[in-house]
């Protein structure tokens, strides 16, 4: 990661979404892993939610995040494997106006393939960007939820990382 020292942090408002049909609040650990990260690195806890998976109730709270200005982001875990309750992929392509952001799913599988190898073909995450909020679907695992912010979200969510990051485009996002 390339920080620009001289450039002042810019904390943004993260949401995290834990999609699972088994996880509660009490063993949600990689939702846990998630918030913690988010916070040490120095961004905003916006909301923390446990939802089933079910992709219209998926996609109509990512909706109601993505019409929120108190969100800026949101990060899901789970669902985004092969089986048929796997639905995040599903539910982030029903978001109107909905823009894949290819590119991070290509690097997350690839990031992941030097901790668990060709396992890595089983995952489907993904992201978009919708009405100027990001969306991020990460696998359930606590490894893949590390991969994920370690590897990816931890630089493109920090407006210092350069060339360049998800922070400085946010301004834009809604252009036409």
């Amino acid at each position: 990661m390339a920080i620009d020292e001289s450039r002042s942090f810019t904390p943004i408002n993260i949401a995290v979404l834990t999609v699972s049909d088994t996880r509660t609040a009490e063993d949600d650990t990689s939702g846990d892993i998630l918030a913690d990260r988010i916070e040490a690195a120095g961004h905003t806890l916006a909301q923390r939610m446990i939802i089933k998976d079910d992709a219209k109730l998926l996609a109509a709270q990512l909706e109601t995040w993505i019409d929120d200005p108190a969100v800026d982001a949101v990060v899901s875990t789970g669902g985004t494997g092969l089986t048929g309750r796997d639905v995040t992929p599903e539910a982030l392509s029903m978001i109107k106006g909905g823009r894949e952001i290819p590119g991070f799913g290509e690097l997350f599988r690839w990031l992941s393939f030097k901790t668990i190898g060709t396992s890595t073909v089983q995952s489907r995450a993904c992201a978009i960007v919708a009405r100027g909020t990001y969306l991020f679907a990460l696998p359930g695992s606590n490894g893949a939820v590390k991969d994920g912010w370690d590897g990816i979200l931890a630089e493109q969510l920090d407006n210092r990382n350069r060339p360049c990051n998800f922070v400085d485009l946010m301004p834009r996002l809604k252009e036409k």
